[in-house]
């Protein structure tokens, strides 16, 4: 996969202000069917461009496919020129979730080289003002650049990395849906079998006042150790649908454990397929 140059996965506020000619990305997004549009106009931040995730970052759902399938190429270009988002303006995302829908953003933009971080802290961070009134860019030509075939696993790699010792699958749903307990979207319960339970929400502090920031690269490093991650490069994230699996994919990146792949079509995919479900705590 291409290098990202210039930032690191992950920004604190101070760091925001230092990047020249940084553009703010709102990605609020809920999956009880609120809209993150209208959150973003009650007050984002200034100069932020509101990023609709099922609009920009994803393509048409299916059964087949999952809830947020990959864009093509060609068309995610187009929404990132028609926010005016240009191809070497470095991107800074949020969101009011630790980053769980804001990653697909950055995710994405850094698996094509270009540069993006996660604010840190997401809005809650953010102690200056927020403006009302949207933010319109001048729509700007970005070229297309093709998705790496190295950053996508398909349905059948997953499960053959799960049904081997030699790499890692995470599912970084909570463990209440990795347990099979509940499932809210899907139509069958449970998670891929051999895979380990890395809820996303683990990357983040959980009380005090540093509560909703990522933990520090040191501690990130022995939580994904403690999984069975050595080396990202043979770890595949999912999620859902492939949207808070980005955020394990960022945290480990950021612990210096190297870049993993993202199973685009998580379990909204393969709960759909004729695949077996693993039931409980435990990868099998």
């Amino acid at each position: 996969m291409p290098d990202t140059p210039d930032l690191p996965p992950i920004v604190g506020p101070s760091g925001l202000s230092a990047i020249d000619g940084v553009v703010p990305c709102d990605v609020r997004w809920y999956l009880d069917g609120r809209s993150g549009r209208e959150a973003y106009d009650a007050g984002h931040l200034p100069g932020a461009v509101f990023v609709d995730l099922d609009e920009h970052l994803a393509a048409k759902a299916s059964s087949a496919v999952g809830r947020h399938p990959m864009p093509t190429a060609a068309a995610f270009a187009a929404s990132m020129g028609a926010l005016g988002v240009g191809h070497d303006d470095p991107v800074v995302a949020y969101d009011d979730a630790g980053g769980m829908a804001a990653g697909r953003l950055v995710w994405m933009l850094r698996t094509l080289g270009r540069p993006a971080a996660l604010l840190d802290g997401g809005i809650y961070a953010w102690d200056g003002p927020l403006e009302v009134e949207s933010t319109v860019r001048p729509p700007v030509e970005v070229p297309v650049v093709e998705w790496p075939v190295g950053a996508l696993a398909t349905i059948d790699e997953v499960a053959a990395v799960a049904g081997s010792p030699g790499g890692t699958v995470l599912d970084a749903r909570g463990a209440e849906r990795y347990r099979g307990e509940v499932e809210p979207v899907d139509p069958r319960a449970g998670h891929v079998p051999g895979a380990v339970n890395a809820p996303f929400a683990g990357n983040l502090v959980a009380d005090g006042p540093d509560a909703g920031r990522f933990l520090s690269r040191d501690r990130l490093a022995d939580r994904y150790r403690g999984l069975g991650v050595e080396d990202a490069s043979t770890t595949v994230a999912y999620c859902g649908s492939g949207v808070s699996a980005c955020h394990d994919l960022l945290a480990m990146e950021h612990a210096g454990l190297g870049r993993g792949r993202l199973f685009v079509g998580s379990w909204s995919q393969w709960s759909n397929a004729e695949r077996p479900a693993a039931i409980g705590p435990e990868p099998r």
